[in-house]
């Protein structure tokens, strides 16, 4: 591994495959609901040295595009830029697709991240030392309270309070308002008065009586209330955020740096949602932490429907930016997907994820599930 690490190395093969993964309940947000199955694109990047580099694009239809969307992407328009390339030139390979195609988030995080993946197995590191090392070891772990069944919601709730979890975000918005004034006092009455309770709309709400109705919200003490105007409403977030005694969340008013610096400019939120899959991809997202930063702005880390492999990435992220400090929804492959694609999941102990230090992401496939899985491949 020395050799190649002063030696040129280049990217020899890209296989992408279109994966389908059963979930064990519905889940419910202001933007649309999910049942059966969610799909995702599995990557795979080989080397002329034998190390292989693993990524992962998660879109959601309503949130931000397609999985067979970034398939094509990924077999199309970045194949041509990424095999041959030198992959510890992240930037610069980066800064290709970013030429080559626009948007199409979730396919460029799923590169980014198979490159650093080599670069780490290469160095013999984890990801997060690449990044400047980790400044924690735990990420306190929210989960979502999603499931329109909230007796079935609240037993998983008491449950992962017995195992640690004390962070709960109650999805909020595929209602009516009475129902979720129901709801919160139920998860109020049902757990521990030690919890700390999050409100997520996801754009559920309207922009002339949102006001009213967070305001009875606020009742329940949320920690925060996250996005809960549609995307291109900033100047109502604005005001919610000023009106509003709770800080509020931005989530999908925030996919760039350009979209952050807007937002802190406004001071439409106190807090942003940070995700791989918006930001497309670990530098960007860091830009988009940065920019919060230094406007005093704390950030969470956030997710749609990835697997273990996108959230390993995730984990170093937060692992190595300390401004990341509100926790992260890192619950998918544990509690909600039936079947993932590694050998382990990325641990989970105390109500914390724990940070991997195995070189690279620090996760392996499970090549019979990635099997298994697979709808579609292309290599």
């Amino acid at each position: 591994m020395g050799k190649a690490a002063t030696s040129q190395v280049r990217v020899t093969g890209l296989e992408a495959r279109l994966i389908a993964t059963a979930i064990k309940m519905k889940r419910s947000q202001g933007v649309g609901s999910v049942q059966g199955k969610v799909k995702r694109v599995l990557l795979r990047l080989t080397t002329d040295v034998g190390v292989e580099g693993i990524g992962e694009a998660a879109p959601w239809e309503v949130f931000s595009g397609t999985a067979e969307a970034a398939l094509a992407a990924l077999d199309l328009y970045l194949r041509p830029i990424v095999v041959g390339a030198d992959p510890r030139r992240i930037q610069a390979v980066m800064a290709a697709c970013d030429r080559a195609l626009y948007e199409n988030f979730e396919a460029k995080a799923a590169v980014e991240m198979a490159l650093f993946d080599i670069c780490g197995k290469l160095a013999g590191v984890p990801v997060s030392d690449l990044l400047g090392g980790a400044v924690r070891d735990r990420i306190p772990l929210s989960f979502s309270i999603a499931n329109p069944d909230l007796d079935a919601d609240v037993a998983m709730a008491k449950r992962l309070y017995g195992e640690g979890v004390r962070i709960f975000k109650v999805k909020t918005g595929f209602s009516d308002h009475a129902n979720d004034m129901r709801r919160l006092a139920k998860l109020r009455q049902e757990l521990s008065g030690d919890i700390d309770l999050r409100v997520d709309y996801n754009q559920g709400l309207q922009s002339w009586d949102a006001l009213p109705k967070l305001r009875e919200i606020e009742q329940f003490k949320p920690t925060f209330i996250e996005q809960p105007v549609p995307r291109p409403q900033l100047d109502v977030l604005a005001a919610l955020t000023q009106a509003l005694d709770t800080p509020v969340m931005a989530d999908e008013a925030v996919f760039s740096p350009a979209e952050a610096l807007r937002l802190v400019e406004k001071r439409a939120a106190d807090i942003v949602s940070v995700k791989l899959m918006k930001a497309g991809g670990i530098l960007n997202a860091r830009k988009i932490n940065a920019i919060c930063e230094a406007a005093g702005v704390p950030c969470y880390g956030g997710t749609l429907w990835e697997g273990g492999v996108a959230l390993a990435a995730g984990t170093h992220f937060i692992a190595a930016t300390a401004n990341m400090s509100l926790g992260c929804e890192f619950y998918m492959p544990k509690y909600v997907l039936e079947e993932d694609v590694l050998t382990a999941i990325v641990p989970i102990e105390d109500g914390h994820v724990v940070v991997p230090r195995g070189p690279g992401l620090g996760v392996t496939l499970d090549e019979d599930a990635v099997k298994r899985l697979t709808v579609e491949k292309r290599s």
